[in-house]
């Protein structure tokens, strides 16, 4: 047995093939590193204005802005459904109703 047959990585840890995006024999490609770390934000609770944000911008590298944006393409992808339903669907709901308010 090589390390080529070594088990695949666990969930925090990527490799360049299972993270382009693209779909191979086996479905989906898994989310990327980044697209996990948005969705594990969105998992969190926070304790204050601002924490969140903080949070974004140091752990991330993004602008608040640029990360609900990259957030609110990700919630469209059927990888992200498959990864994190429930955080998915609830970001989902939300975003529906706003909608409908405005």
């Amino acid at each position: 047995m090589t390390t080529d047959d070594a088990p695949e990585p666990a969930d925090d840890d990527f490799t360049a093939a299972g993270s382009d995006g693209g779909e191979g024999a086996g479905g989906p490609a898994a989310l990327t590193e980044q697209e996990q770390a948005l969705l594990a934000v969105e998992r969190r609770s926070w304790p204050g204005p601002g924490a969140k944000e903080r949070a974004v911008r140091e752990g991330l590298g993004l602008s608040p802005t640029r990360y609900y944006q990259l957030l609110n393409a990700l919630l469209d992808d059927p990888r992200a459904l498959a990864h994190d339903p429930v955080t998915v669907n609830r970001l989902r709901r939300i975003r529906e109703e706003r909608q409908r308010r405005r």
